[in-house]
C-alpha cells in the first residue's frame, strides 16, 4: 500500500501519522519487515498498531513485554494438565512408552502463545510487541528466529514455518538499548509528541463536535504544560481525556472557572509531585498563554 493512501486511512480511523511514519508503515508492509517504534511514553505508540490492525482488517495479537518474561509466555508451552490426563486414559492399553509421548507432544497439546500464534494464522494478524525494551536482553534472542525467518522450532515437533507473514510493530520507550542484532531486523521509526498543529488536528478527529476555540486552547495549554519540568509528561491519551472531561463539565473557556480547570488537571498529570507543582499559580499562567 502506497504511503499516502495508508496516511490517509490511518486518518480516517483518527489516526494522525505524519509523513515518515507513515512511510516506514508502508514499507515495512511491502518488504515484509517489522518495524521499531520508539519514543516516549504516551506519544501513540502502541495505538499505531491497533489502527493498522483496523484499517487492514485483521486480528491483532498483543504480547505485552514484562522483565522475565520466557519463551513459555511468549511462544508456546505444553498443555501439562490435558498430557496428564491422556497419559491416564492410556493406562493398560497397549501402548508403548514412546508411542505415548509422541502423542502427547503433539500439535493438539501445543499451547500457542502470541509469537507462535502469530504466524498460525491464514490472514495475517498485526502482532504488537510491546514495550520490548522492559523485557530481559535474553528475550530479545527468542524474537530472533521469528523476525528473521518467521518461524519457530519446537523441539518435539521441529520447526513450524509461518502460514503467513504478521505485520510486526516492536515499541520502546527507551528505558534501555536494544541489540544490534533486533535493530537490524527491523525498519526503524521515533514517534515524538506532536506538535501543536498536528495534535488539534488528532482532537478534532476524535472529537469532531468540540468548540473550535476550546480544542485550540486545550492544545496549546497541553503544549506548554509539557514544557514545564514534570515526572511523566502528558501523552497524546491524556489530551483526550482531559478534552473530553473539559466538554463533559461544560467548559467554554479556560479562563472562565480556572478553579474547575486546575481541579480537571488529574486528567493530565499522574503523580502527586506533578500534581503538586502544576499549582493554581502555574495554571493561571498557563491559561494565561492560550486565552
Amino acid at each position: 500500500m502506497k504511503h499516502k493512501d495508508l496516511q490517509q486511512r490511518l486518518a480516517d480511523t483518527g489516526y494522525i501519522a505524519d509523513e515518515g511514519l507513515a512511510m516506514a508503515l508502508s514499507l515495512a508492509m511491502t518488504l515484509e519487515r517489522s518495524l521499531l517504534l520508539e519514543g516516549e511514553a504516551g506519544v501513540g505508540k502502541t495505538e499505531i498498531a491497533k489502527v493498522l490492525a483496523q484499517v487492514m482488517d485483521t486480528d491483532l495479537i498483543r504480547l505485552q513485554c514484562y522483565e522475565g518474561l520466557d519463551a513459555n509466555a511468549a511462544l508456546y508451552e505444553w498443555n501439562y494438565q490435558r498430557q496428564l490426563l491422556a497419559i491416564k486414559v492410556r493406562e493398560g492399553a497397549d501402548m508403548s512408552a514412546d508411542d505415548v509421548e509422541t502423542h502427547i507432544f503433539s500439535e493438539p497439546f501445543l499451547l500457542r502463545r502470541p509469537l507462535l500464534e502469530a504466524i498460525s494464522r491464514d490472514k495475517p494478524p498485526v502482532l504488537l510487541i510491546d514495550e520490548i525494551d522492559r523485557a530481559d536482553e535474553e528475550f530479545e534472542a527468542y524474537l530472533l528466529e521469528i523476525l528473521s525467518d518467521f518461524q519457530v522450532t519446537v523441539p518435539e515437533l521441529g520447526t513450524i514455518a509461518a502460514r503467513t507473514i504478521p505485520y510486526v510493530i516492536l515499541t520502546s520507550n527507551g528505558t534501555r538499548e536494544l541489540s544490534d542484532a533486533l535493530r537490524r531486523r527491523c525498519l526503524y521509526s521515533y514517534v515524538d509528541y506532536p506538535d501543536a498543529a498536528k495534535e488539534l488536528r488528532i482532537v478534532k478527529a476524535h472529537m469532531p463536535d468540540i468548540d473550535a476555540a476550546l480544542a485550540q486552547q486545550i492544545v496549546g495549554f497541553v503544549q506548554s504544560l509539557r514544557r514545564e519540568t514534570l515526572e511523566k509528561t502528558p501523552g497524546i491519551a491524556e489530551s483526550l481525556d482531559w478534552a473530553a472531561a473539559l466538554t463533559g463539565l461544560a467548559v467554554k473557556a479556560l479562563a472562565d472557572d480556572p478553579e474547575t480547570i486546575c481541579a480537571s488537571l488529574v486528567c493530565l498529570l499522574k503523580t502527586e509531585a506533578d500534581i503538586k507543582s502544576i499549582t493554581g499559580e502555574v495554571t493561571a499562567r498557563l491559561i494565561g498563554k492560550v486565552a
